[in-house]
């Protein structure tokens, strides 16, 4: 079976927060680590008010913590302004 990995914004939906977006973020990687996803990756993205995954370190520990199998790391491409 080819490895699957997840890429998550975190993104933070209309009327919601942050604390909401990153507990969905959460419930994502353990309904993927369920599925027997490899990776979950969480893309580091600044200046965006509908983005909740701008410190990826803080992003990280929250999902690492509720999983036991899936790797978690942060992903990002740095664009010139």
């Amino acid at each position: 079976m080819v490895p699957l990995s997840v890429l998550d914004l975190a993104p933070i939906v209309e009327g919601g927060d942050v604390a909401t977006a990153l507990a969905a973020s959460r419930a994502l990687a353990l309904d993927v680590e369920r599925l027997g996803y490899r990776r979950f990756w969480i893309a580091e993205h600044h200046g965006m008010p509908g983005i909740a995954s701008a410190a990826t370190s803080l992003c990280i520990a929250h999902v690492a913590s509720a999983t036991k199998t899936i790797r978690v790391g942060a992903g990002g491409i740095m664009l010139p302004n």
